[in-house]
């Protein structure tokens, strides 16, 4: 069985991955043009001083992961860390290590130290979003009503813009990752 390190050894740099995105390269580009990290924040300089590890686990179909995963190059950029990418489905024993609400949702960041032991898990969402996306499922119409997929599917369109183009969810994204990281981070202390 391989360990959370040796996946993060063989896996792709997170821009790299971003670059060879086929489904949701465009929108993907648009969050990291348009997110802007908060200036002198303390979270950049203890990774810069702790220099973590970031172990990936995504799909480029997911709007989730879409949105998420070029704020965290943004992060991994400002504090000089390597973020590796490991797809999901290739081998699932990993993701079936790390499952939410037993689940393979996605993305899942998972926070390594020099040693290649896990600190923390973070993903899929931030707490803020999750309640904005079950919101959205509760409105829907039973599965039984005729009108169920079509508005699952409208649905799933305005997610996927307010993904692309909403700055509070970055936000909420960014201060989530920071929040789970920097305690993990300090707990080493």
């Amino acid at each position: 069985m391989k360990t959370e390190q040796q996946y993060f050894e063989e896996g792709i740099p997170l821009g790299k991955y971003l670059d060879g995105m086929e489904t949701h390269k465009e929108n993907s580009r648009k969050v990291y043009e348009g997110f802007k990290l908060p200036q002198g924040d303390e979270f950049i300089e203890l990774l810069k001083e702790k220099k973590p590890h970031i172990l990936v686990i995504t799909e480029d179909w997911c709007g989730d992961a879409m949105m998420n995963n070029p704020i965290l190059l943004h992060i991994a950029e400002a504090a000089d860390l390597e973020a590796r990418v490991v797809y999901r489905d290739a081998d699932t024993e990993l993701i079936d290590r790390w499952l939410t609400n037993g689940g393979r949702s996605i993305p899942v960041y998972l926070l390594l130290d020099e040693a290649g032991e896990v600190l923390v898990k973070w993903g899929p969402r931030a707490p803020q979003l999750q309640e904005f996306v079950m919101e959205q499922k509760n409105s829907l119409p039973p599965k039984e009503d005729p009108s169920f997929e079509e508005k699952q599917k409208s649905m799933y369109a305005s997610m996927m813009e307010q993904n692309t183009t909403n700055g509070d969810f970055w936000l909420w994204v960014y201060e989530d990752i920071r929040k789970t990281f920097m305690a993990a981070l300090q707990k080493q202390d």
